[in-house]
């Protein structure tokens, strides 16, 4: 029997044939305003209602601004930072301003892979952690295409190797049809795709798993809703997209 990881969001698991197989490391690719980070980060506070500690690798955004973005779904994660079942790892600020200096796990410098990786691994030690997501892994290699593929096989051996389910948020464009460059996608376990279409004059999202080791999947495009509780898959629906 495959061991897997319910990512508690409505609809995903029937999509997934009950959840994503343990230690798997899963892209998740899409254009801006796709729900990515959302996605994560609702993956996350559910592993925290089912007892599991999780680690959040901020890239993109303020720790700060990310605690607030989750609170404003109802996923206030700082009872649990207090506990040390939760861990934001800040790789944003450099530890640069006075939020900053309250951090715990800080990235001094957030462009050294070895440095991110070291902090990573402290985090997951110290809680425990079963999930991780780092939003976004594109960020660690935009400027340098040629690492992407060592950049993911090395935070895929850390992650998997402590036995963390992860998601690697990964960024493209609103027209590129890819996952986030190539060897990413070879180097990833499992590729859901988030996406944002204009059909008949509206802007529909649809999400659809490319790929997922260790486990049979729908192979159909499903639509998604981002609702006040977070997303919301339709597992019985199949969104066409237009030709």
């Amino acid at each position: 029997m495959v061991e897997r990881i319910r990512t508690g969001i409505p609809g995903m698991d029937e999509i997934l044939n009950g959840g994503i197989p343990k230690r798997n490391v899963v892209l998740l690719a899409g254009g801006p305003g796709t729900g990515k980070s959302i996605f994560g980060q609702q993956y996350l506070w559910n592993g925290l209602q089912m007892g599991e500690p999780g680690v959040f690798v901020a890239l993109e955004e303020h720790p700060v601004q990310v605690r607030i973005n989750m609170a404003q779904f109802g996923w206030d994660v700082r009872k649990y930072e207090k506990e040390g079942l939760f861990a934001m790892v800040d790789a944003f600020t450099g530890g640069i301003g006075e939020a900053a200096k309250r951090e715990r796990y800080v990235v001094r410098d957030p462009t050294d892979i070895g440095l991110l990786i070291d902090t990573l691994r402290d985090a997951i030690r110290d809680t425990g952690a079963q999930r991780a997501v780092i939003d976004s892994v594109s960020t660690l290699y935009l400027t340098k295409p040629a690492v992407a593929r060592s950049v993911v096989m090395q935070l895929k051996r850390v992650l998997s190797g402590m036995g963390a389910t992860s998601i690697l948020v990964s960024q493209v464009s609103v027209t590129e049809r890819g996952f986030g460059g190539p060897g990413v996608e070879h180097a990833a376990d499992g590729i859901i795709r988030l996406d944002l279409d204009e059909i008949n004059g509206e802007l529909k999202r649809s999400l659809i798993v490319w790929k997922m080791r260790g486990t049979s999947h729908s192979m159909k495009r499903h639509p998604f809703d981002i609702t006040s509780k977070g997303i919301v898959v339709y597992p019985d629906k199949v969104l066409k997209l237009q030709a």
